[in-house]
């Protein structure tokens, strides 16, 4: 059984009791028993109206949700399990500084973004990849949540944070002409973070999204934006996701590392600012801090007991 499939059936398991919802909303055009018909519910209590809000107010589509406008009801969502461990921070500068104390040595404090301490589905202030669209949330390059950390030097460090939940790939080349138009002169740009004499090890997932991904956060530093001029990626993936976390879906990357990783990291010119790390581990500072009980709670029964 693989983590997908333990996790559905998880989800499935306890729908009625922690989502009091009977199930069975409609996902690509069928009643799924693992999608709640009320997909508002999806969000814990705590977040539910404040993140509904915010997407609307920032104008950010939904994944998979009616029309794009209102949350999906898929249990298994990454995008709906991201704001659900990273929502309730938003104005705790306690819990944000802890957490990013925990992933990078040098930071001394979180600091406020936009409009809170992590903020979603950002794109960049400009559209610096040159894609044929800039929207939040769809049809361009995005991280699913970014945060900001004032180092001991007195400058700041940008942290782009891709959340993962269930996903997995396959050995797809998703390399197309026009992609590779785009990208190719980024990666040519002198002091590009990615080294890679083969680029089209690039276009296979997840390293595909990882590319644009790490392109992305190097030119928002280069514009020093959030007066950054530094940058931390992280991806955030369960440890029992194997299909996600041990697969090399790219044939010419697979002799450069055990894992997705390694793999990935041997294209960077910088290895260390790419850390692999689990929810738990992510957000386990974040609990020594007052009034996280509740979130803790509703994050350890759903997404980390086994």
């Amino acid at each position: 059984m693989t983590y997908r499939d333990e996790q559905r059936l998880k989800a499935t398991t306890m729908r009625d009791a922690l989502f009091r919802d009977p199930g069975n909303g409609v996902f690509f055009k069928r009643e799924r028993e693992f999608v709640l018909r009320d997909a508002a519910l999806n969000l814990w209590a705590g977040i539910r109206e404040d993140a509904i809000g915010y997407f609307k107010k920032n104008s950010i589509a939904w994944w998979m949700g009616e029309e794009g406008n209102e949350p999906t009801g898929h249990l298994l969502s990454s995008q709906v399990a991201c704001l659900n461990h990273l929502y309730f921070m938003r104005q705790r500068i306690d819990v944000a500084t802890a957490v990013l104390k925990n992933v990078w040595a040098g930071i001394n404090q979180a600091i406020f973004v936009d409009s809170g301490y992590v903020e979603f589905e950002v794109v960049g202030a400009e559209n610096y990849l040159g894609e044929r669209s800039h929207t939040r949330g769809a049809n361009a390059t995005s991280v699913d949540a970014l945060m900001v950390g004032k180092k001991s030097t007195g400058t700041n460090i940008l942290i782009l944070i891709e959340w993962k939940y269930t996903e997995e790939y396959r050995e797809e080349n998703k390399y197309i002409p026009e992609r590779y138009e785009i990208y190719n002169k980024l990666l040519n740009e002198e002091g590009c973070p990615i080294i890679v004499s083969d680029r089209s090890a690039l276009y296979y997932e997840p390293f595909y999204q990882l590319m644009r991904q790490t392109l992305l956060g190097w030119k928002m530093v280069q514009n020093r934006e959030y007066q950054c001029d530094e940058l931390l990626h992280l991806h955030v993936i369960p440890s029992g996701n194997v299909e996600l976390r041990d697969r090399v879906t790219s044939p010419s990357l697979r002799p450069k590392g055990v894992n997705m990783s390694e793999a990935w990291k041997s294209v960077l010119r910088e290895p260390i600012r790419y850390i692999v790390i689990t929810p738990e581990d992510f957000l386990k500072p974040a609990l020594d801090c007052e009034d996280t009980r509740s979130i803790a709670a509703y994050l350890e029964k759903r997404y980390w007991s086994s």
